[in-house]
């Protein structure tokens, strides 16, 4: 089972991937911010990772700067509902990028790609 950490500040988000990924039978990690992402990287050893762009804090082009410092091997998902961020060149060490819609099956569609390739 492939193990995802997803890192969103909305609560709503986090439960909606948890629930519907938990459904796919993936085991879902939970964080609410960069901080804890971190943490819960480091303890959870995660196949695949989808990221929040704006969240208060660290918002998630750092956490994907410290998490490729790390791995350059685990897959990251960038994910949020600003298509503008697709043309910053800091998105692009991460291996996806997707545009948040209530629709989660191109989501679903590139992690299972990603988690192929490993």
């Amino acid at each position: 089972m492939s193990r995802l950490l997803f890192v969103d500040d909305e609560e709503s988000i986090r439960l909606l991937y948890k629930e519907e990924f938990g459904d796919r039978g993936y085991d879902v990690v939970l964080a609410s911010n960069g901080e804890e992402a971190l943490e819960k990287f480091a303890a959870t050893d995660p196949d695949l990772l989808v990221i929040d762009i704006k969240m208060p804090g660290m918002d998630g082009i750092e956490v994907l700067k410290r998490i490729r410092e790390q791995s350059r091997k685990v897959p990251v998902i960038l994910c949020t509902a600003y298509g503008e961020y697709k043309q910053n060149l800091e998105t692009w060490a991460s291996d996806d990028y997707v545009v948040k819609s209530a629709n989660l099956e191109t989501l679903f569609r590139k992690v299972e790609r990603l988690l192929s390739r490993k």
